[in-house]
Parts: C-alpha cells; sequence; structure tokens
C-alpha cells in the first residue's frame, strides 16, 4: 500500500484510492458501515464520534449525491461542516489550492473531501499537509472515486452476501469513468470471479488487462448470466475528441432496457452511480423496478462515508 494512504501501523490516513488497499482493510469498512446503517434508522441519527473536528468540503467540479451525502455523514457523527463555494473563494483570484487548504487548516479543520477536474489533485494535497490532516478524494478527473467504489461494492454485498462466484457487467463510458476504475479495483481485490467491460469500442480503455477484465462490444452477450448490472454515463465533460454517437443511437445499442435485462440472471440488480439519464444509459421501467438498487446506493453510500470518516479519525476503532 501507498504509505501516504496508510499507516505503518495498518491504519487509514487518507483515502485517495482503492487501487493499493486489500481486502482486509476494505471489509474493515464495510463492517463499521453496517453499525452506521442501523443508526441511520434511528429516530436520532447522531453519533458524537467526530464531535469537535471540522469537515471541509471542497468541491472544484458541480456535484450533488456526492457532496451531500459527505455533509450528512459527517454531520451524523457530530463534526462541524464547511461547504466551500470555490466560485467566490479566494481560488477566483488566484489563490493556490494548497494555500486555501493551509489557512482552512489554521481555522482547525481535520478532513478535507475534495473533488477536483485534475487527476492527481488529492494526492497533491495530501503530500502538503501534516499528519493531523486527512484527504478524501471526492473523484479527481477520470482517475479514482473510491467512496463510490467501496459504497457500490457495498451495496452488491448487501445484496448478494458473497462475491465469490459473482459476474458482474460494468456497462458504459469506461473509457472515461472514474468511477468504473474504482470498481473494477475494488470488485478485483475483492476476488470477485469474472469482470465484464460493456460498451462501444470508443468507450474501452485502451490498457484493460485480459487477465482480469473482459471486453464486450455487445450488450446481449455482455450482460448474458450477469449477477450484476452496473450502468454508467456517457462522461461528455471529460471527453475531448471522442466521436459521441447520437443519444438515441446509443440507447438502441447500449441502454438496458426491460427487454435485455432479461439475458441476466433473473436475481440480477441493477446498479447505477447517478445521474441517470433515463432513455439515454437505462429505460425507465429498469430504473425504477424492483431489480434496481440504485437509491440503495445512495443510502448505502452515507453509511461508507461515516465509517471512512470515522476511521481517519479513530485509529483504535
Amino acid at each position: 500500500m501507498s504509505n501516504i494512504q496508510i499507516t505503518k501501523e495498518g491504519n487509514l490516513q487518507h483515502l485517495l484510492t482503492t487501487e493499493s488497499m486489500n481486502k482486509e482493510l476494505i471489509i474493515k469498512i464495510f463492517d463499521i458501515a453496517e453499525t452506521f446503517l442501523k443508526i441511520g434508522k434511528h429516530d436520532v441519527k447522531k453519533v458524537p464520534l467526530l464531535r469537535g473536528k471540522t469537515v471541509c468540503n471542497l468541491f472544484f467540479e458541480n456535484s450533488t449525491r456526492t457532496r451531500t451525502t459527505f455533509e450528512i455523514a459527517a454531520k451524523r457523527l457530530s463534526a462541524d461542516v464547511l461547504n466551500l463555494d470555490i466560485s467566490s473563494s479566494s481560488q477566483s483570484k488566484g489563490e493556490s489550492i494548497i494555500d486555501t487548504v493551509n489557512n482552512l487548516i489554521a481555522m482547525s479543520a481535520n478532513i478535507f473531501v475534495i473533488r477536483h477536474p485534475e487527476s492527481g489533485m488529492p494526492k497533491y494535497i495530501a503530500n502538503n499537509v501534516s499528519k493531523d490532516v486527512h484527504i478524501i478524494n471526492a473523484g479527481d478527473g477520470n482517475n479514482s472515486h473510491p467512496t463510490q467504489g467501496l459504497l457500490d461494492a457495498f451495496t452488491i454485498r448487501k445484496y448478494k452476501k458473497d462475491f465469490n462466484g459473482l459476474k458482474i457487467a460494468i456497462v458504459g463510458d469506461i473509457k472515461h469513468s472514474r468511477v468504473a476504475r474504482s470498481e473494477m479495483h475494488t470488485l478485483s481485490i475483492l476476488g470477485v470471479s469474472e469482470i465484464r467491460l460493456v460498451g462501444p469500442k470508443i468507450f474501452m480503455p485502451d490498457d484493460i488487462d485480459q487477465t482480469k477484465f473482459q471486453e464486450f462490444n455487445d450488450m446481449k452477450e455482455g450482460i448474458s448470466d450477469v449477477d450484476v448490472v452496473m450502468m454508467l454515463r456517457i462522461q461528455k465533460e471529460r471527453m475531448q475528441q471522442e466521436i459521441i454517437p447520437s443519444e438515441k443511437k446509443y440507447f438502441e445499442s447500449f441502454g438496458l432496457t426491460t427487454k435485455l435485462l432479461k439475458y441476466a440472471k433473473k436475481d440480477a440488480i441493477v446498479m447505477h452511480p447517478g445521474p441517470i439519464n433515463r432513455g439515454v444509459e437505462i429505460q425507465t421501467e429498469v430504473a425504477d423496478s424492483s431489480q434496481s438498487v440504485i437509491l440503495a446506493q445512495v443510502t448505502f453510500g452515507i453509511a461508507i462515508r461515516m465509517a471512512v470518516m470515522t476511521m481517519l479519525i479513530d485509529k483504535n476503532i
């Protein structure tokens, strides 16, 4: 594991990627998240584990679900939460991101949740803060989105119980998706036997490890007999020169419909990290069906983010 992310004692110092994590640490995060799921069912949903701590959400890209669930997670842990409006901050006046972070640290900020369009920015910041400050990567470029990868794997465990023998299809714009990369790393570490990458050739990564992942350019073939179908949206904001097919033609070839879903196992679950583009990558009837666990992912995401923040602060948990 990277020394910057994990301490010598094996504790979580930052969460920058799932790529270098081991199975034991991921399972520990899941088990702690389970306890927070129970708290979410109480009338009073708060616990004092982060009382007196301050969590700063620094989002340099738009977000609804991720920022909101981080905010809810921090507040349920009794932390103070600061959502920095980047457009009106000193960043817009030319201040460096490190200076911005250092000024917030001087105000006793403890955890920074950072989303940035530049790959590697959360790691850069983590390399420039003291040991009592913790960085969580909430998405950097097309590189990584670790809490999303963790919460999706946690969702799969909730519905499928065990990762052994599972067949999982990740469908859509995998090339530009940081979610897909985090999914691929996390599920591989957890021992998923078959991970399929499904989509048009232009949306496939150039560096697919054929020993770990199978590429399919046909939807029917790709989701045939799978246990989990993970749909992704087209990442238009991170594309450069790729030719984007029309939304109608894309849906005709790779949109998940009730008809296509029949090729998967009868008890297959349908997932999507959001935001959903109905009629582009998924049919409304599928998104709202009994096989869809999309809203459950959001609920589980709060528990996962509570677990991560608690582990960063409390090394004895």
